[in-house]
């Protein structure tokens, strides 16, 4: 996943603070965000670029390079398409206070693998036994 081109702190938790409060929420908002902003940026320049390059290659091989090219940035940006819906339904979660835990438990994701992963919906238990079930179902 790419990172936001600044970096924001890791948040340190107060003595006492309650997992996902108000700042912590609005950490997470802040990561999402910028990280949303880049991918927003990548896509723009993507597309201009693309559209600048568009040269006819007489010469096939250069043109199949080209075409090569051209195919691998478009995957990178679906996948980075896909990502920012991923980012905006995080940030719905935050909204509506489902943000930081587990889609299968319902435990805390924890705040060091949402630093990591900010659009995780799984806690590290739940995630690795997924990891195992598809390995398993691969054979």
């Amino acid at each position: 996943m790419p990172q936001p081109s600044k970096p924001v702190a890791a948040y340190k938790p107060k003595k006492g603070e309650a997992y996902m409060s108000p700042a912590q929420l609005e950490h997470f908002r802040s990561i999402l965000g910028s990280l949303k902003t880049e991918l927003s940026h990548e896509i723009d320049r993507t597309v201009h670029t693309m559209q600048d390059e568009a040269t006819v290659f007489a010469d096939p091989n250069d043109r199949a390079s080209q075409e090569s090219d051209m195919s691998l940035e478009l995957r990178n940006r679906d996948r980075e398409r896909k990502l920012i819906k991923n980012i905006d339904k995080m940030l719905v979660r935050i909204d509506e206070g489902d943000y930081g835990y587990c889609d299968k438990c319902g435990i805390e994701i924890g705040l060091s693998r949402l630093e990591a992963r900010p659009t995780a919906t799984l806690c590290i238990d739940c995630k690795t036994l997924e990891e195992i079930r598809e390995k398993q179902m691969a054979r």
